[in-house]
């Protein structure tokens, strides 16, 4: 199974959407942000602009964003954001593979009980990703994202970030919750931290 580098990164779930609001399995589905999320979005680019002031040339150096219209909204609303703030506009690219796993019939249904046997590995619904196979795809991503020079702000989905939890042998199952941007950067022993900015 591919490893996922050791190499620092921001995260960035995308701001809230109706479905979000609505407790329903997203996945593939473009649903984009509503106006919340728009809020949200704005208020993730303070806090990372916050963050940049603090580490200066430590500080994000691209931007990379799933092609799913939540989060390229989302990474568009901050890029935008740290601009006007006076720093300079970060290349923002798109990776196809950060898109959202697909939930296959269980899209646009209620988040329930078969979501944990997915994660486990134990169930997946007909014409969906397994959660093995998101996670490959989520850490060839990562991979690729940082495999130059400086730390990136990944902005992308909550099932992709659970399949990363897994790929940093950490507890898969834990919700992240929209548009609360974090930094993943790994530990002396070969571990990783994972730090929401205040």
């Amino acid at each position: 199974m591919t490893q996922l580098f050791l190499r620092p990164y921001w995260y960035l779930r995308h701001g809230q959407t109706d479905w979000n609001r609505a407790g329903l399995s997203q996945g593939r589905t473009d649903v984009p942000l509503n106006e919340t999320g728009i809020e949200q979005a704005s208020e993730a680019a303070v806090l990372i602009g916050q963050a940049l002031d603090a580490v200066g040339e430590a500080g994000i150096v691209r931007i990379v964003s799933s092609p799913l219209e939540r989060a390229l909204r989302t990474a568009t609303i901050v890029r935008d954001a740290l601009v006007a703030r006076g720093l300079p506009a970060l290349p923002l690219s798109i990776e196809p593979d950060l898109a959202e796993v697909s939930f296959g019939e269980q899209e646009g249904q209620p988040i329930s009980d078969w979501y944990d046997d997915w994660i486990a590995g134990d169930y997946t619904p007909p014409q969906a990703e397994s959660f093995s196979v998101l996670r490959a795809r989520a850490v060839g991503a990562i991979n690729r994202a940082t495999e130059t020079e400086g730390r990136p702000l990944i902005v992308a989905h909550g099932a992709l970030f659970r399949a990363l939890r897994a790929a940093m042998d950490l507890p898969a199952n834990v919700r992240l919750a929209n548009a609360v941007p974090l930094s993943a950067a790994p530990t002396q022993a070969g571990g990783w931290a994972l730090q929401e900015l205040p």
